[in-house]
């Protein structure tokens, strides 16, 4: 499993043109946590630190009541400071300065598509059968939930068509009024170019879902650390983003949807920022590791073993995301292949694929000594230890990795619950952790582990022949098509969608290489 990003977090760890040495040179080494916190004021937990709270947006070309606005001198760009030294300047309550216009206009670069007119239906002269007509789409659902809720999956349904033209036009609007935060995102923006949006509709969309909604954000601020996103950045782009809408929703574009898509981005903003503070407190926006060993399974998949510089907490089943020295700026997901182990080293399978600049960069040219970067672990697809279920666990190509993982994570446990592994290959020759696996099973009788080689989309069905399978907790990792044929199959055979667990389809296919 092969996402984008980013420069310094200025957290001080990373080098600069300016302080001497690379970027992967330190300057210095990470605050403590207990530095950090002894450095803070003192507030109430439950409260937003100072500094730390989400200015609101006001959309773009649209003055602010009450007071006039400030003189053009006072809202002219400073230097971002980071948000750790100094917060945000207050500002009157509900507003903040709007970034100052610009003369020239922001073109959409996607051209407006017109629909081609459809061809009138021929009459068939002579009687024969005819194809069953096309079933009449349905109507989509009514927008259900709070007044928010209902104006945003609006807005939502409203843009679907051309989402792409709003995309474009959201880049160009930040990059153009905001032209400090390009250094954020990748040279070459086209797998990045979608992924900001859709990460903030995704949130938008369950606006009412709040045990998702927190959750989700929670992981995106702990992550957008490693990009350098500051406080201060996240009302740019609200405004752009609520520019995009509102230029591509206008036919249920008002004064109430507007109102609404600015609490809703608030809501996000606060809460990401809260995350991002709080994991600040405790670990580094992004962790140094170096290549210590490099082991070619095959021409295009290799195991890299790296040494974080720092000590690196995560739980068997996640993943990190990866930037390597050749494409700075270019982040790509790897999960662990193993429990965390007592020398602290961490271990990836990587699979090259036709045009990926991190996979091939990992499998053909990383080498012992190289120097890494990594994000902070994420991910769910973990092992529930105060149950006694059993495990039946999928694994399609270099999606054993995590699946290993979480075996030696039973077994670190002490425990004998029952462990099924399918591992799914198109070959032999890919099946390239196999003796591994099987020496695995010899030495844990409650493990069992089952090759299938076989087409992935037939991989899942291999799982039907055996079971039942009702007292187990599924687990699956591999392709995005895997892993959607692998839960409608294990939903098949009776196991409850809450017990099935893999890391979100969606994200993989953004993340992909």
């Amino acid at each position: 499993m092969d996402s984008p990003t980013t420069t310094s977090a200025g957290n001080g760890t990373s080098g600069d043109n300016g302080g001497g040495g690379g970027w992967f040179t330190p300057r210095k080494a990470p605050q403590r946590p207990e530095d950090v916190e002894a450095s803070r004021p003192a507030a109430d937990e439950s409260e937003t630190p100072e500094g730390r709270r989400v200015a609101s947006i006001r959309p773009l070309n649209r003055p602010a009541p009450g007071p006039a606005p400030a003189s053009p001198a006072t809202e002219s760009a400073a230097p971002v400071e980071p948000a750790r030294d100094s917060g945000p300047r207050p500002v009157a309550e509900g507003r903040i300065p709007a970034a100052p216009e610009r003369s020239e206009p922001v073109r959409d670069a996607v051209g407006t598509a017109t629909e081609a007119p459809r061809p009138e239906p021929r009459l068939e002269r002579v009687p024969e059968p005819r194809p069953k007509p096309e079933a009449t789409p349905r109507p989509a659902p009514a927008p259900q939930g709070s007044p928010d809720a209902i104006l945003v999956q609006r807005t939502m349904a409203e843009i679907g068509p051309v989402a792409d033209k709003v995309t474009s036009y959201f880049y160009a609007l930040l990059f153009t009024r905001h032209p400090d935060l390009r250094s954020l995102f990748p040279a070459a923006m086209d797998t990045q170019r979608d992924r900001l949006l859709k990460a903030l509709l995704t949130a938008a969309e369950n606006v009412d879902n709040t045990a998702v909604l927190v959750a989700y954000l929670k992981n995106l601020g702990r992550g957008h650390r490693k990009y350098g996103t500051q406080p201060e950045h996240y009302p740019a782009v609200g405004e752009c983003l609520i520019g995009s809408l509102s230029r591509y929703a206008s036919a249920v574009w008002d004064d109430e949807t507007e109102a609404a898509w600015v609490r809703t981005y608030t809501t996000i903003s606060q809460v990401m920022i809260d995350a991002a503070a709080a994991d600040e407190l405790r670990a580094p926006a992004w962790w140094f590791a170096e290549v210590v060993s490099h082991d070619l399974r095959t021409p295009d998949i290799a195991v890299v073993t790296v040494r974080p510089d720092q000590p690196y907490p995560f739980l068997a089943g996640q993943y990190t995301s990866l930037e390597t020295p050749w494409w700075p700026r270019i982040w790509r997901h790897y999960s662990f292949a193993s429990a965390p182990r007592s020398d602290g080293l961490l271990s990836f399978h990587v699979k090259a694929v036709p045009a990926g600049w991190v996979s091939n960069a990992l499998v053909h040219h990383a080498r012992p000594g190289d120097v890494m970067r990594l994000g902070p672990p994420a991910g769910s697809m973990t092992v529930d230890h105060t149950t006694d279920s059993g495990l039946l666990c999928l694994g399609g190509g270099t999606g054993i990795a995590p699946i290993k993982a979480l075996v030696e994570d039973v077994a670190e446990h002490g425990e004998r619950r029952p462990v099924e592994v399918f591992y799914g290959a198109r070959t032999d020759h890919d099946l390239y952790d196999i003796d591994t696996m099987m020496r695995l099973q010899k030495t844990h009788p409650w493990l069992a582990v089952r090759p299938v080689v076989d087409d992935h989309a037939q991989f899942p069905d291999a799982v039907r022949e055996y079971g039942p399978w009702n007292e187990y907790d599924a687990y699956l990792s591999g392709p995005p098509g895997m892993i959607r044929s692998g839960v409608d199959a294990l939903r098949d055979v009776g196991i409850p969608a809450g017990r099935i667990r893999h890391d979100s389809v969606e994200e993989l296919v953004a993340a992909g290489d």
